[in-house]
């Protein structure tokens, strides 16, 4: 998945990126019957030194599409299709909106298999929600339905399942179809907010205004131009 996303970052062609689940859930993280996060990141007969380290290493690769999500200049959308959990609510803040069907739950589960969370998880929820309803999230490790994880802020729209696709391509769509220098300075400027501080959050808009709105009017006279 890392690798499909930082495809979709750099292609000029992607205007806006959705992810969501290939069945009946968006994601549920790791398979808690087999062992769970533990089995996932090592083998199990490893010396718990390398264990870590293997363990380590192959998880920060699969979380770099968290990271992607997140950063890449161009916005991203969680198309939730039904039950996420674990590592996909990770995936699922590393978006820039969340589109819910109303049969989808939300659930850590961090807490059911003795994990801590991963993917961004506790980073993005602590920033989305505030650190108050984040820990509430995370050590009750209470089942959301999706109109209670709307009402929290969890998720960005409450769509009819049938319907849900249609609603969120047709704001994909509208997303790659609007002015992408002005939208990724956009996204930049939201980025920056969480961590910089008021000032150079000033410096960063009015820096990054002056160059989407220059591309926007370049590419206006490009296309007047080319008109009889």
């Amino acid at each position: 998945m890392a690798a499909a996303c930082a495809d979709a970052a750099r292609d000029a062609s992607v205007g806006c990126v959705v992810i969501t689940g290939a069945g009946r859930g968006f994601c549920s993280g790791g398979d808690i019957k087999e062992g769970g996060a533990d089995k996932a990141v090592a083998p199990p007969n490893s010396e718990i030194g390398s264990r870590v380290e293997q363990g380590f290493t192959r998880l920060r690769g699969f979380m770099e599409a968290a990271r992607l999500l997140h950063e890449m200049p161009k916005p991203s959308i969680a198309m939730v299709n039904g039950p996420v959990a674990g590592a996909g609510i990770g995936l699922a803040g590393a978006c820039d909106l969340r589109f819910a069907a109303r049969s989808a739950t939300f659930l850590t589960a961090f807490d059911r298999i003795g994990a801590s969370g991963d993917f961004g998880s506790t980073w993005f929820w602590t920033k989305i929600l505030g650190t108050g309803r984040a820990r509430e999230l995370f050590l009750l490790g209470e089942k959301l339905s999706a109109e209670d994880a709307f009402a929290k802020g969890i998720f960005t729209r409450l769509i009819d399942d049938d319907e849900l696709r249609e609603v969120t391509m047709r704001a994909a769509h509208r997303l790659a179809d609007g002015p992408r220098m002005g939208l990724r300075y956009m996204k930049a400027n939201l980025n920056n907010a969480e961590d910089w501080a008021f000032e150079a959050a000033l410096d960063a808009e009015a820096l990054h205004m002056n160059l989407s709105t220059q591309a926007s009017a370049l590419i206006w006279r490009e296309e007047h131009k080319a008109k009889p």
